[in-house]
């Protein structure tokens, strides 16, 4: 098998992200991650420090006649998000990443790549190794647990970074300049789970909804993709009209991805199953149709399971209540941005549901750069849920991070950026929770900036990175440190 990082440049940054794909590292399971940066760390004679949530600094003296330049830090998070195809076999907790290249991408066999944010921990052990580079004092942040809580940088102590500047490496598309983000909230409802035995002559079903393509919700959530509990919960209902019965529904992963897929076990009258089928069928038909352009592989099927004659259901009232409220939750963006010309400013998740024996849980996720409006998605949502009888938790959240158009940092990378690709990088906002929020929360006017390579459809299995921008931005990211001053 062809070795799909031979020839690429840089040539540091590919060698460290093949050596990191090989270690897991998702969110909460970071200890193998850290103990190989300050391994590396040891190794290049640099000095380290590893707090008690696993965070990790490591410091990096100037290059001769750089000293009096004021120190940059460079960071990124550890963990990435594990999601995986259905039929793909991958155990996220001892298995590697498959990288796979194709032409200019590079992606992962079936899995998240994990370039989201595993980029910038080569980028950052690349520099850290390379002792030919020309830069003033540097410190590289290696943060932990971002994509399920931001609980690293939310944990961050006063002195455990010491720069007055710094460069978040998590940004996802060459050429732009991210100066402010979104915060954000999970919203969370929980029904004590009531079981019945399932009615007579009925047929037991599966109903399933795959082949969506996800992605992180909140830089897809505006590309109209579909959201499948949203659509299993349509025909949940149209089948509830004959009678059906459910036994359980499952679907999502992640609070911070569009749900792809989703399955439900139900009971059928037995006279009303090639009704159900039929029910199925339209709907099948009706959401491809409405989302033809934008999830070309959508199916929703339906399999009768041959071999389970009785089973318990969610007792008629519950379900019917649960049901009504995935129908009334808000999905999608909910408002633009009037002041940045195509930024989400607000918008909520319709994320996991989870059918268990002593509860139902369905959890939702806010955004908003808009602290204010977070607080008003948020009570919109608790409203739904409480109309449907749920108990309601809203997670602590995290800041989002107010853009400074006056920055030191963005006015250093706009020049650079020109001087070495003849255009200026765009100055944005992103709808996406990037840990500079609660950095710059935890060391106040702290100077920011955020870039990367670009990136698509992180969160899902077809996550892929673009070879060509990681050269780009490498280039970009060496000509900041030789000119900041």
């Amino acid at each position: 098998m062809a070795n799909p990082i031979e020839g690429l440049k840089p040539e540091g940054v590919w060698k460290y992200f093949a050596e990191v794909s090989k270690i897991p590292r998702g969110s909460k399971n970071e200890k193998q991650i850290a103990a190989y940066v300050m391994q590396k760390a040891k190794e290049f004679g640099l000095e380290a420090k590893q707090d008690k949530f696993m965070n990790v600094v490591v410091r990096k003296p100037a290059s001769a006649g750089y000293e009096n330049r004021p120190m940059i830090c460079l960071q990124g998070h550890l963990d990435m998000v594990c999601e995986k195809n259905k039929d793909k076999v991958h155990d996220f907790e001892k298995d590697p990443i498959e990288l796979v290249r194709d032409g200019n991408v590079m992606k992962a066999n079936g899995t998240t790549l994990g370039a989201d944010n595993g980029v910038a921990v080569a980028t950052n052990l690349a520099i850290m190794e390379d002792k030919s580079l020309v830069h003033g004092p540097l410190e590289f942040l290696f943060t932990i647990d971002e994509e399920t809580g931001l609980t690293g940088a939310a944990n961050l102590k006063p002195g455990f970074v010491q720069s007055k500047t710094l460069m978040n490496l998590d940004s996802e598309e060459e050429g732009e300049l991210y100066v402010g983000c979104s915060g954000g909230k999970n919203t969370i409802g929980f029904w004590k789970a009531v079981y019945e035995s399932s009615p007579g002559k009925s047929v037991a079903v599966t109903v399933r909804v795959k082949g969506l393509k996800g992605g992180h919700s909140g830089l897809e959530i505006d590309k109209g993709r579909g959201n499948s509990l949203k659509i299993i919960n349509r025909v949940l209902i149209a089948l509830a009209e004959i009678g059906a019965r459910l036994a359980s529904v499952e679907g999502g992963n992640k609070s911070n991805a569009i749900p792809r897929e989703a399955e439900a076990l139900v009971f059928v009258p037995a006279a009303k199953l090639s009704q159900a089928k039929k029910i199925v069928a339209s709907c099948n038909a009706a959401v491809r149709a409405e989302l033809s352009s934008v999830e070309p592989d959508l199916v929703v099927e339906l399999e009768v399971m041959k071999g389970l004659k009785k089973g318990k259901v969610i007792k008629k009232q519950l379900q019917g209540l649960v049901l009504k409220t995935v129908s009334g939750l808000p999905h999608g963006v909910i408002k633009m941005s009037a002041d940045i010309a195509g930024l989400v400013e607000t918008s909520t998740n319709v994320a996991i549901i989870r059918t268990e024996k002593n509860k139902i849980t369905l959890t939702t996720s806010q955004r908003s750069s808009v602290a204010s409006e977070i607080g008003e998605i948020c009570q919109s949502v608790a409203a739904v849920f409480e109309l449907g009888g749920a108990k309601v938790v809203a997670t602590e959240g995290y800041p989002g991070w107010k853009p400074n158009l006056a920055s030191p940092i963005l006015k250093q990378a706009k020049t650079v950026y020109q001087a070495l690709y003849g255009k200026e990088p765009a100055v944005k906002a992103i709808h996406a929770g990037l840990e500079c929020g609660i950095i710059g929360e935890k060391y106040p006017g702290i100077d920011m900036v955020s870039f990367g390579p670009t990136l698509q459809a992180v969160h899902s299995p077809d996550e892929k990175i673009y070879i060509d921008t990681v050269d780009k931005f490498w280039k970009f990211l060496l000509g900041i440190l030789r000119n900041v001053n």
